[in-house]
């Protein structure tokens, strides 16, 4: 990964995203610096989701600015990554998906596959390499996501809802994943609903709550002593509206 301009930190001011008269994003300032996997949490409809969409540039934000440190809109496209809740793969094996991006990118045939050998052995995905992709479960499917997202070595990674509706074992590879894809530089940003999850993989915690951000801290002082009373509601798992 060239390291030599970094697109990070990406700077949050006055973020704010309003749909159908609601305002479901409500003035969120914020930095997400280099290094550190970075969890936001909070309850259904805390906008969560919304917000890993704004900073991906997905959707645009009706106030306030979204500016990462440095580069073209097109560098910050090709530096940045996102891996949905359930995942958007292509008609073709999981091979073929993992290859199909960096073929996007002009790499020459005979450099992609090593790539590809590499994000199929770090997802242990090689035994079902030449399988169709659609039809592989659905951790497999999400650990094929991100090996393929990450092929192209992003600096930034989102992550919405990784393990989403996974059992333990799938979720652990999942995790062991996401670690994986860490110690290689890339920046985790990433939503979860599962507390346990978000104490295994956080080293920062975002809360948000009505769309708004609560709380922003490093883990281990957010699960030990949460700064708002709707934090600590929501971590003794008291319904919050």
């Amino acid at each position: 990964m060239d390291r030599t301009a970094s697109i990070l930190p990406l700077t949050l001011t006055g973020v704010t995203y309003e749909a159908r008269g609601q305002t479901l994003i409500d003035g969120i300032s914020a930095g997400l610096q280099a290094g550190g996997r970075c969890v936001i949490l909070g309850p259904n409809g805390a906008g969560k989701s919304l917000l890993l969409r704004l900073c991906h540039g997905l959707l645009r934000p009706t106030a306030g600015r979204i500016e990462w440190a440095a580069g073209t809109s097109e560098t910050v496209r090709r530096r940045q990554a996102m891996v949905f809740q359930k995942p958007v793969l292509l008609r073709r094996s999981a091979a073929g998906n993992i290859r199909y991006p960096l073929r996007l990118r002009g790499m020459p045939r005979r450099d992609r596959q090593a790539l590809v050998d590499e994000a199929l052995a770090r997802a242990n995905l090689r035994p079902v390499a030449g399988r169709p992709a659609r039809v592989l479960s659905g951790g497999e499917q999400q650990r094929l996501a991100i090996a393929r997202a990450w092929v192209t070595r992003p600096e930034v990674l989102f992550l919405d809802e990784p393990t989403s509706n996974l059992d333990p074992a799938a979720t652990r590879a999942v995790e062991e994943l996401v670690l994986a894809v860490d110690r290689t530089g890339t920046k985790i940003v990433m939503t979860t609903h599962d507390l346990g999850q978000a104490r295994r993989l956080a080293d920062e915690i975002l809360f948000l709550h009505g769309g708004r951000l609560l709380e922003r801290t490093p883990a281990a002082e957010f699960f030990n002593a949460p700064r708002t009373g709707e934090a600590a509601a929501f971590l003794r798992g008291d319904l919050l509206w």
